[in-house]
């Protein structure tokens, strides 16, 4: 089947209560933990990789983004659920135009160093360019804060209404991604969300919105976020952390054989441990989102259609 069009993915969840994840993966094994989730739970995802990590100048490698857009597209493809498939959070817009090309459905421009006129010129041109290939657009405005460091999460902007409106209707941008309290790697603890500022958001934007940093948010402000607008929510940071856990035990072991602990997929296999323990970290969160279970009919939903640049595919009600 092919990708499932991130519109009435997007429309579906707003109109019955509930968010779909972004569980973002970095390999081959990672991405099979996501799909092994999502088809345990009967649940539709996003898949993806993050368009920021990739596209570094200062990475030892380049990478291949066709490799990973081809990898995504059949992983979706061959999947029991739904699936679309996002190059997430890209400052450079090189990379965005080449994923827009190499088969990513959703695609995020995101630049945080960039003015806001800057930005809204940026994002409107390559949401123009991804409408006219049928690929959607997300883009924030505002800036989460980075709890990497330890301590108190510094740094960020909260979001603000009147100018999310303006940048939603001058981008034409499909989902706007929004700064309310969530934090960029929370490595430790949960933030709170600030549920009125999202209301307010919401007044005034026609989009659904997103969530980063859903592994800092507790479960309590999510559904009430998700009863705000919220139609998709990122996790990352936990999901690595699981990973490399299960993989250091793994590798730890004394096994003579290399091939036991590469390759071979018994229970000595470290990159076993690490798909199961990306599955499991994905079961732990994703009940939370109200999709598990919501994949029948998304199944059979068609890739988006071409629409007139800066035209939006997935609106909401504002009020509701």
């Amino acid at each position: 089947m092919p990708l499932a069009a991130i519109g009435p993915m997007m429309r579906r969840a707003v109109d019955e209560g509930y968010a779909v994840g972004y569980f973002e993966s970095w390999n081959l094994e990672s991405l099979q933990g996501v799909v092994d989730a999502a088809e345990a739970t009967g649940s539709p995802v996003i898949l993806g990789f993050n368009g920021d990590f990739l596209s570094r100048p200062s990475r030892r490698a380049a990478e291949r983004l066709a490799w990973y857009a081809a990898l995504g597209r059949a992983a979706a493809e061959s999947a029991a659920v739904p699936c679309g498939l996002i190059f997430n959070e890209c400052p450079r817009d090189d990379w965005v135009r080449a994923a827009i090309e190499a088969g990513f459905n959703l695609v995020m421009p995101a630049d945080p160093e960039a003015a806001v006129g800057e930005a809204t010129r940026r994002v409107g041109a390559l949401a123009r360019l991804a409408h006219a290939r049928g690929v959607a657009v997300e883009a924030e405005l505002g800036e989460l804060p980075y709890g990497a460091a330890g301590g108190p999460p510094r740094g960020g902007s909260a979001t603000d209404p009147e100018a999310a409106a303006a940048f939603v209707a001058a981008t034409g941008v499909d989902l706007l991604a929004v700064s309310v309290g969530n934090v960029h790697i929370q490595t430790h603890g949960e933030a709170p969300l600030d549920l009125e500022r999202l209301a307010e958001i919401r007044r005034r934007v026609a989009v659904p919105m997103v969530l980063h940093g859903g592994t800092g948010i507790a479960a309590a402000d999510l559904r009430a976020a998700i009863t705000l607008g919220v139609a998709k929510v990122n996790y990352g940071t936990y999901l690595k952390q699981r990973y490399l856990h299960a993989v250091r035990a793994a590798i730890g072991r004394d096994a003579p054989d290399p091939h036991r602990l590469l390759g071979m997929g018994g229970p000595e296999d470290a990159l076993i441990a690490g798909r199961h323990a990306v599955r499991d970290a994905v079961l732990e969160r994703i009940g939370l989102l109200g999709c598990c279970g919501k994949a029948n009919t998304d199944r059979a939903m068609p890739q988006a259609a071409t629409r007139p640049a800066g035209e939006s595919s997935i609106r909401i009600r504002n009020g509701d």
